[in-house]
């Protein structure tokens, strides 16, 4: 454990000493200090709140996306592993439509 203990420790410090000793020296003064923000310069103030519906929305859609990801390992072995994990399936399925019912009821999907 001691020997993968001062590994990492080792491939940190040697990342952080190449990087070091490859950075520019001297820095050049002019665009590469600006804030780049799709190419375009800002106009206005740049510290705008968002509404929170916009990040439950995206914290929703990360939530299936991720469930769904179980559904491919699945869907390769479905002929082998049979009857009980169809049913498990069915199951995780069920729960969720149910999620998704109950964030649509809440208007966790309404953009506006």
């Amino acid at each position: 454990m001691a020997i993968f203990l001062l590994g990492a420790v080792g491939v940190a410090l040697g990342a952080l000493a190449t990087n070091w000793v490859l950075r520019p020296k001297r820095p050049q003064v002019g665009d590469q200090r600006e804030t780049y923000e799709c190419g375009l310069t800002t106009k206005g103030p740049t510290w705008v709140q968002f509404r929170i519906s916009y990040f439950l929305y995206a914290l929703i859609f990360l939530l299936f996306d991720v469930e769904t990801v179980f559904l491919y390992p699945w869907a390769v072995k479905f002929q082998v592993l049979g009857l009980f994990a169809f049913i498990e399936m069915v199951i995780f399925i069920a729960i969720l439509i149910l999620g998704l019912w109950y964030a649509w009821k809440e208007g966790g999907l309404e953009w506006l």
